[in-house]
C-alpha cells in the first residue's frame, strides 16, 4: 500500500495517519581501523593496584571512556602466551585451533616443535622460519581479508614470533617480531616481501644500543610506592643492564620492551596506507606485563610496578597516534590479557607447606616398566613433555593391544604414583563425562598434538621435564584480567558478568559487520554495543 493511500485510509476511519517506515537507531559506523592488543600476563589486581601510578591517557582512560570487563577468563586450563593468543584472535579454544601451547611433542618426529616454526621458509635474519600452518582455523584477520577481497591490510607486532604469527594469522601483510639474536624487527618470507617502510625499524647497531640501556625506576613515586605486603618489597630502587649471556631474552622481560613494540607500531600508523581509506584495515599488538627475567616476585616487585607505569604511558602514546594518523573516532581497539602468570618457583618446604617434584622422565619410565610386566618387553611410552605422556602407537597395534585396555592399566598405575591428583587419559577427555574441570582439561586437549596421558600434578609440586629443562610449580590459584573495547564512538559501560575471551573475535567481527572466524561458535558480547 503506498503511502499516500494510507493517508486517505486513516482520514477516513477519522484516525492520525501512521508513518509506514518507523525511525531507526542508525547502526554504529564501521571502523577504518581495528586494532587488537594483547598484554602478556596483565592481571586484574595489579592493574587496579598501581592506577595511583598512572598518568590520565593511558589504562586510566580505558578504564573510565571504554567497555570495561575486569573478570574475564579463559574457556581451557594450562593456557600460556601461544594458546592465548590464538584463542583470542580465532574465537575459540585449542581443541579446534589447534596450538595447544608454545610447543609439544611432534608425533611423526618424537621432537620438540614450536607452534610457529616452519622450515619450508626462513626468516628475513639469520635463522629458521616461521609460519601459522599449526594454526588449523581462521582468525580475525583472516576473514577480514577475506570479507574485503584482500584489500584490507593486516600487521602483527610483538616481541615474540610465536604472538605475531598467531594474532596475524595466515593472509596477513605481515607478522613482526624482535629477532633473539640481534634485536631487529623480523618477519618471515611466508608474508613475502618486507614492505619499505620496514627498513626504518631496523637498526644496525640494535644489539650494542640494548646492552649500553640502563632500566631503573620512571620516577621517585614509583619506588616509594608500595602495594605488597610488608616485607615483599623493601627496595626502592633498581638498576639493571642488559649485557649478560642473552640481552635480548632479558631485554624482552622487562618494562622496556613496550615502547620498542609501540614505536614499531607508530612507524607502520606513519609511513604505512593503514586506516587511510574506508576499507577496514587492523593491527594486532603484543605488550608485556610479567615479571623481570621470570625472577621471584620477591626480587622484582618494584620492576613489575615499573612494568605497569611503563606499559600505561606506551598505550596512552599509542592512542595518541592513532587519534593523529587514523582518528580513534574510527578505531576500534581492544585490550586483554594471556590471562596466566609464570609461576615462581619458591622453596615451599622452608615454610613446611606441602610439596615435592614430580619428575616426568622417571614417571614415564617406572610406566613403561609396568606395561612391559603386563605385556611383553617394549617401549610403550615413546615420550613425554610437561606432565603428558606419549604412547608408542605403532607397538600396540603390533602387539594388538587394545589401546583402551592399556589407558585403564596406566591409569590405575599413576594413580599410585607420589604428586598425582588425576590422570586424563585421550578418551577420558574425548569421552568421558561432562564436568566443568574436564570441559576445560577437554578444549586444552588437541588430539594431534596432546599426549595420550595428561597427568595432573598436585598443587605446591613442581614439575620437572628433564629433556626439556624445565620446571613448573603447580598452582591452582584463580588470575582475573581485563578485556576492554575502546573508541569509534562506544559509550562508556562497565559489565559485571564473566566472560571468556573466546567472545572477542565474535564481537569484533560483528562491528566490522563480517564472518566471524570458521571455528568461532561463540555469541557476541551484545553488552559492547549498549544492548
Amino acid at each position: 500500500m503506498t503511502n499516500s493511500k494510507v493517508h486517505i485510509v486513516a482520514l477516513l476511519l477519522g484516525i492520525a495517519p501512521v508513518p509506514v517506515v518507523l525511525a531507526q537507531q542508525a547502526p554504529a559506523e564501521v571502523p577504518r581501523l581495528v586494532v587488537g592488543i594483547t598484554v602478556d600476563q596483565l592481571r586484574t589486581d595489579y592493574l587496579q593496584a598501581f592506577e595511583p601510578l598512572y598518568g590520565d591517557n593511558g589504562l586510566r582512560r580505558l578504564m573510565k571512556e571504554g567497555v570495561v570487563m575486569m573478570n574475564a577468563q579463559y574457556a581451557s586450563a594450562n593456557i600460556d602466551r601461544a594458546s592465548a593468543v590464538a584463542s583470542v584472535f580465532t574465537g575459540t579454544v585449542p581443541y579446534n585451533h589447534g596450538v595447544i601451547g608454545e610447543r609439544w611433542i611432534d608425533r611423526n618426529t618424537l621432537s620438540v616443535v614450536s607452534c610457529v616454526e616452519d622450515a619450508d621458509y626462513r626468516r628475513f635474519s639469520f635463522s629458521e622460519g616461521y609460519s601459522p600452518k599449526r594454526l588449523l582455523v581462521s582468525s580475525v584477520g583472516d576473514e577480514l581479508k577475506v570479507a574485503t577481497g584482500g584489500k584490507a591490510l593486516v600487521y602483527a607486532f610483538s616481541p615474540f614470533a610465536d604472538a605475531a604469527v598467531l594474532s596475524a594469522g595466515h593472509a596477513a601483510d605481515a607478522a613482526f617480531w624482535m629477532d633473539d639474536i640481534q634485536g631487529n624487527w623480523t618477519t618471515s618470507s611466508y608474508y613475502g616481501d618486507q614492505p619499505d617502510w620496514v627498513d626504518m625499524l631496523t637498526k644496525k647497531d640494535i644489539l650494542s644500543h640494548i646492552r649500553q640501556e640502563v632500566w631503573k625506576p620512571t620516577n621517585y613515586v614509583v619506588g616509594a610506592y608500595n602495594y605488597y605486603v610488608p616485607g615483599r618489597a623493601e627496595k626502592e630502587t633498581f638498576q639493571h643492564r642488559f649485557s649478560g649471556a642473552n640481552p635480548i631474552a632479558d631485554f624482552k622481560h622487562s618494562g622496556l620492551i613496550n615502547e620498542q613494540v609501540r614505536k614499531a607500531v607508530s612507524t607502520c600508523l606513519s609511513y604505512s596506507d593503514i586506516g587511510h581509506d574506508e576499507v577496514t584495515d587492523m593491527i594486532a599488538v603484543t605488550f608485556y606485563a610479567g615479571r623481570y627475567n621470570r625472577l621471584p616476585l620477591a626480587d622484582c616487585a618494584i620492576e613489575l610496578q615499573d612494568t605497569y607505569v611503563r606499559l600505561d604511558e606506551e598505550i596512552a602514546a599509542l592512542l595518541r597516534d592513532i587519534d593523529q594518523r587514523v582518528g580513534l573516532n574510527r578505531t576500534l581497539v581492544f585490550l586483554t590479557s594471556t590471562g596466566y602468570e609464570e609461576e615462581d618457583n619458591g622453596d615451599l618446604k622452608t615454610y613446611r607447606i606441602p610439596s615435592g617434584t614430580f619428575q616426568t622422565g622417571k614417571c614415564a619410565a617406572l610406566l613403561n616398566m609396568y606395561l612391559s610386566a603386563v605385556y611383553g618387553p617394549g617401549q610403550y611410552v615413546e615420550k613425554y613433555y610437561g606432565s603428558s605422556l606419549y604412547l608408542n602407537h605403532r607397538l600396540l597395534e603390533d602387539k594388538q593391544i587394545q589401546m583402551t585396555d592399556l589407558l585403564d592399566r596406566a591409569e590405575d598405575f599413576l594413580f599410585l604414583y607420589a604428586g598425582v591428583r588425576d590422570v586424563y587419559t585421550s578418551r577420558r577427555l574425548t569421552q568421558g563425562a561432562w564436568t566443568p574441570g574436564i570441559s576445560r582439561l577437554r578444549n586444552a586437549y588437541h588430539p594431534q598434538c596432546s599426549g595420550d596421558i595428561l597427568i595432573e600434578v598436585r598443587p605446591g609440586w613442581v614439575i620437572e621435564d628433564d629433556d626439556a629443562q624445565t620446571q613448573r610449580l603447580v598452582r591452582d590459584s584463580y588470575l582475573e584480567f581485563p578485556l576492554f573495547f575502546f573508541g569509534n564512538g562506544l559509550a562508556p559501560e562497565r559489565v559485571s558478568t564473566p566472560v571468556t575471551v573466546d567472545c572477542v573475535a565474535p564481537t569484533v567481527t560483528h562491528y566490522m559487520r563480517i564472518r566471524a572466524p570458521n571455528a568461532c561458535a561463540s555469541r557476541p558480547l551484545m553488552e559492547v554495543f549498549g544492548q
